[in-house]
């Protein structure tokens, strides 16, 4: 019996761990310098938040994708996200790095990284990421 409450305590506590996960709403991220959203996203992770994609994620915003783990990013049917090459090629091979396989497909069957965006979103979004 105090073996089964010891494991039912420890559920308790992880599910408000979960329940109480803070959550983190992306709207309007225009991006910035790759390694400022690297450090923030990396800093954010370490704390176990969630993420709402509810507007655009372009350009630096979308390397949260290689620290936010996906079962804790959803997204809104505004959600989108913008990938393009950045300024410098470390930027650049920063910003994919952080891309899982299926994503860099995406990216590669719609004309690759390249000066211009390439927006991902309703429908394609919804095969990578979860509705919130």
């Amino acid at each position: 019996m105090r073996l089964r409450c010891g494991l039912l305590g420890l559920a308790v506590v992880a599910l408000c761990a979960i329940a109480s996960a803070e959550t983190i709403d992306v709207s309007d991220s225009h991006g910035g310098l790759v390694g400022e959203y690297d450090a923030r996203w990396a800093g954010l992770a370490a704390r176990g938040v969630h993420v709402r994609i509810v507007g655009p994620c372009q350009s630096a915003c979308t390397v949260l994708l290689g620290h936010i783990p996906r079962e804790n990013i959803c997204v809104t049917p505004r959600a989108s996200f913008g990938f393009h090459q950045a300024k410098f090629a470390a930027s650049t091979a920063t910003l994919w790095a952080a891309y899982n396989s299926d994503i860099k497909a995406w990216i590669d069957a719609h004309g690759g990284l390249q000066k211009d965006f390439v927006w991902m979103r309703a429908p394609d979004i919804y095969r990578f990421f979860k509705k919130c």
